[in-house]
Formats: structure tokens, sequence, C-alpha cells
């Protein structure tokens, strides 16, 4: 139990409130989950638009509803049913969407995967949760989840049927299973509820100022709970509208951009790099809001988005388990590798530097893992994030450290682990330690220092072992062999001592 808790006093969510707005009035929970949400747009501006893409397709939110209405109604035709486990990986698109929102209004839980995993890390996550169904949108990929049960493409390429019961999910009804990695190397399925989803959605709406009248360039991945958890469920809970790209690329946003009359952008310090890079980087200005998350960003870039775009980028902080936390104000400084205040129905503190988190936001724990929940909340019902920080004299929070071993490369979390234990499985690897290393575009990557016992071992041959079972952005980057490791009295490996790559 923490011993000594900071409280800052000037730290309140209130704050993202526009002037004069009556905090009392604000109930993040309403709508009591996120179809409910949803379908108050369905009736009201049925003909707003939703979402479109760069081949000019689009979607109102009269066609959402009904398109919506005819998928869950295959889902429940080939079997699935209300709280049943769904496997969904695929890139952006329309049809996806549409299979994501009929899915989340039958009361199934989605379960998104990294198209990037290998079979081992796919196979793992069908084995700890039996699903019995998968929406993939590749040939082999969809091979390897077809012991699910049911296998559709993201347009759900199954028999009609009848339409059956909708949006009956309560605040309380698991949503979503994301599966994060851990400290003891194996992936641990975060357990989200509707409530949850609908909470983070509400927050951002309110405190970015986000509208009807918005639309969003959505390159993220909805895979990942920046794009799903922020950019798809806060267009649909703002009633805004979004323009999906499949994958990030420099052009393909600034040209959505301007073709779309695009007002808002979210992405991580990677994609920002990037587009700082561009001679096209001027058109980020006509956006009105920017923001950056997943990793800090640095000083130099947050610095130079304000010169060459006139952007003073919004960072906020957010975890698989949380959603979304805290951000700089909307109306305010926006200091660079800093976030000002929790946002709206967030509660937080300092334990000792860790930084503790309580809200509607907050996950209710980890699928078949009741250790590993209890080890993340206090006994007062804090959640433990595992990340430090310190708080200025302003009260902007600026996170120092983790106390948990964690790499953030690119936007994803890396825990050293889980590479560690696929690498000790080479019978060429004696001993081996995975830490972070420094990089202007990814922010960190993953390094390995490696004990060999066997002389003729190179580090293609690694690289090519990791390869086959692990996620790209969870390959060393780079391999370093050494004689030992450096380790402590008690065996610890002392990362920090660990020789730096030549």
């Amino acid at each position: 139990m923490p011993s000594a808790r900071e409280h800052a006093a000037t730290v309140s969510w209130q704050a993202h409130l526009p002037h004069g707005a009556d905090p009392q009035a604000l109930d993040l929970l309403a709508a009591e989950s996120l179809p409910r949400a949803w379908v108050k747009h369905f009736v009201e501006a049925p003909e707003r638009p939703a979402f479109c893409d760069t081949e000019r397709r689009s979607l109102s939110y009269r066609e959402l509803d009904r398109r919506s209405r005819t998928v869950a109604a295959r889902f429940a035709a080939a079997g699935l049913e209300t709280g049943d486990r769904v496997l969904l990986s695929a890139v952006a698109s329309i049809d996806l969407v549409v299979a994501y929102v009929a899915a989340q209004r039958l009361g199934l839980v989605i379960v998104p995967v990294n198209p990037a995993y290998t079979r081992r890390e796919v196979d793992y996550i069908i084995d700890d949760l039996h699903p019995s169904g998968a929406i993939v949108d590749d040939v082999e990929r969809a091979d390897w989840m077809r012991r699910t049960g049911v296998v559709c493409k993201p347009g759900v390429d199954l028999a009609d049927g009848s339409e059956p019961s909708l949006d009956r999910a309560t605040r309380d009804d698991l949503a979503l299973i994301a599966y994060t990695s851990g400290t003891t190397g194996q992936p641990k399925g975060a357990m989200l509820s509707s409530g949850n989803l609908l909470a983070s959605a509400e927050a951002v709406r309110v405190a970015w100022r986000w509208t009807a009248d918005d639309r969003l360039v959505l390159a993220l991945p909805l895979y990942h709970l920046h794009g799903l958890g922020v950019g798809l469920h806060g267009t649909l809970t703002a009633g805004a509208s979004a323009v999906l790209l499949p994958r990030f690329d420099v052009d393909q946003v600034l040209d959505a951009a301007a073709a779309f009359d695009a007002t808002l952008f979210f992405g991580v310090p990677t994609m920002y790099a990037r587009l700082a890079a561009s001679e096209r980087i001027g058109e980020l200005a006509r956006l009105r809001l920017c923001v950056s998350g997943s990793a800090p960003m640095s000083a130099d870039l947050h610095r130079a988005l304000a010169e060459r775009a006139g952007q003073q980028i919004i960072e906020r902080y957010g975890m698989t388990e949380t959603v979304m936390n805290i951000s700089n104000p909307y109306e305010g400084d926006r200091r660079p590798g800093s976030v000002r205040l929790p946002l709206p129905g967030v509660e937080l503190q300092l334990a000792d530097g860790e930084i503790l988190i309580r809200g509607p936001n907050v996950f209710r724990g980890y699928w078949q893992r009741p250790e590993a929940t209890g080890e993340a909340f206090t006994e007062d019902g804090w959640f433990r994030s595992g990340d430090l920080g310190t708080f200025d004299s302003d009260g902007y929070l600026r996170i120092v450290g983790r106390s948990k071993d964690l790499i953030i490369t690119g936007g994803y979390n890396v825990y050293p682990r889980e590479i560690e234990d696929v690498l000790r499985q080479h019978p060429g690897v004696r001993d081996v330690a995975v830490a972070d290393l420094a990089s202007a575009e990814w922010g960190e990557t993953v390094g390995a220092w490696v004990v060999i016992s066997e002389d003729n071992l190179d580090e293609s041959e690694l690289l090519s072992f990791a390869a086959d079972r692990l996620a790209a952005f969870k390959c060393p980057r780079v391999i370093v062999f050494v004689d030992e490791l450096p380790r402590n009295a008690l065996g610890k490996v002392l990362k920090q001592q660990l020789p730096t790559p030549a």
C-alpha cells in the first residue's frame, strides 16, 4: 500500500468545461451505453454524414443504422449471442465500422487483434479467451482463426436473418477485451464495459469541444484503443463524422483534410514527426485541433509544429485499462511533454510518485487473472497506472518514468519480458535482456543484449527467429552480443548498465 499520497488541489477536471458550464449538469453515463448514445443520432440526424473514405464512399447515420441492423441479424442467425467474444483483426474501412457497430448493438464482446500479430500471438489469445468468432480481412489469418467458430470478412458475408433485439447493453455490460502485454511476459485481457468506453468518449467530447460539425481524419488503426476508443467512439458519440484511412500516410492525411474540409486529426508523435518533416506541413493549419497521445511528444517537435503549422498540439494520456485519463486544456497553456487536467469524471493522485486513477473510465479487471487484477488496484479502489509523475507549481503533470518495465515504440506498448521469453527459446541463446533505445522517429525502439551459447549464431538468424514469433513492432531493431549481462547481488539485470550499441 502506498505510504504517501499527494493530492494536487489545483487539478480538477471541471476546468475542462466551457466557461459558464455547470459541472453538476454533466453526466457522462446519461446515455447508459455506447449503442444507446449512438442511436440518438440515428434518430435525430439520420441524413448527417457519419463516415467516408478516400474512394468517396460515404455512410450517413441513417445508413449506418440500417446496415448495422442487417449485420447484427446476420451475426445472430449464425449463432452469435449477447456476451459472446469475437476477435476483430482488420484495417479500417466502412465495412469494418458497420460490423463493429452491429456487434456492439447486439451485445457482442469485441476483442481487437493487431493484424501484425504472428500465429503464435493469435493462438495465445484464442486459447486464453475461447472466442465464438472472428471478423478478419486476411485469408491466412482467417485460417488461423477458423477454430473460433463464426469467421467472416468485415462485410460480414453471412446469411441474412431476422432482426434480433438490439441496443440493450447497460453501463455494466462487457463490451471490449483489449489485450495488453504484462511484466509476466504473457498478455492479459483488459475487460472494458460499455460504461467505461462511453465515459471516455463523453469526456473527450466535452474537453475538446467535439461537436456534430467536426470531421476527423482517422488514420489510427481500429484494432488499437487510440483509434477505436477515441477516434471511432468519439465520432459516433458526438454525432460527428470521420474520414477513414486504411493506414497513416503524410500525403493522404493532408489530402483528406483538404478534400473533406476536416477539422480534427489525432495521431502519435511518430506521425507528427513525419508530418513535420514534410514540405506540406503548413497545410495542417487548416485544422481546428490536433491531438497527440500514446507516447510523450518532445519539446522540439511541439515547437516545430507550432512554428511551421500554427498548431499547438494537445497532448493527452491514456491506457488500455482506462482509455482516456488526462489532457492538456483546450483553453489554456498546452505545455510540451506535460498533461494538465484529469478529463471529466476522472480522479487522479500520486502515491510515492506513481499515478493512481479512479473514475467511470477504469476497467473492471483482467480476463481470468484475479491475482493480476488484485495487484492492479489499491485497497481503496485506485488503479495503479505503473507510470511515475510529478506536478509542477502550476499543477501540470509530467510523466517522468515507469515503475513497470515498458517500451513505447510508435505508440505501441512493448513489454521486454515477452521479447526475452521468445528469444530464450532459441537454442543458441543462453541469456538475454531487452530494453529501450532512444529514437527520434519512434520515441523508443527495442534493443536486445544477448549472451550466446553457439559461436555461429548471428544477428540475422536471431532477428528472423523473432520475426516468426512476434509482431514487427515488438522485434528488436538492434541486437548486441555480450559475454555476460550486468547483474546485482540478487541476480537482477541492471539494464541501466547495458553497453551502448556501437
